[in-house]
């Protein structure tokens, strides 16, 4: 006499933040609230920066596929911003909040000079 077992697989789930454990991961110096001067720099449209989703505020937050990437701010809606941003072959708009984005080295370099 055997003795059958049925195997259930449980399902996949593909949620908004799935595989970001250690992709929102903060080191530990870095945890808590972003210090306010990342708040303050002024961006103009065509300004070119680099999407780094900050974890501490939820808010406005980028889907993961664009942590990491560079691209231009198209225009200011609100207190956010539309930032054009290439994903594999095509362009695609990404609507952030200035805390998931930081100015690109180019930028920086010019604000040190102004």
């Amino acid at each position: 006499m055997k003795i059958q077992f049925s195997v259930v697989k449980m399902t996949k789930h593909k949620g908004y933040r799935t595989c970001t454990r250690s992709l929102l991961r903060k080191k530990c110096r870095e945890k808590g609230m972003s210090p306010l001067t990342s708040l303050l720099i002024k961006y103009d449209v065509g300004d070119l920066v680099d999407i780094k989703i900050d974890s501490s505020v939820h808010k406005g937050m980028p889907h993961r596929r664009f942590h990491g990437k560079t691209g231009r701010i198209i225009e200011k809606r609100g207190k956010a911003f539309v930032i054009e941003v290439r994903d594999k072959n095509k362009m695609k708009y990404v609507i952030t909040n200035r805390s998931h984005f930081k100015p690109n080295h180019l930028l920086r370099q010019k604000l040190l000079t102004d």
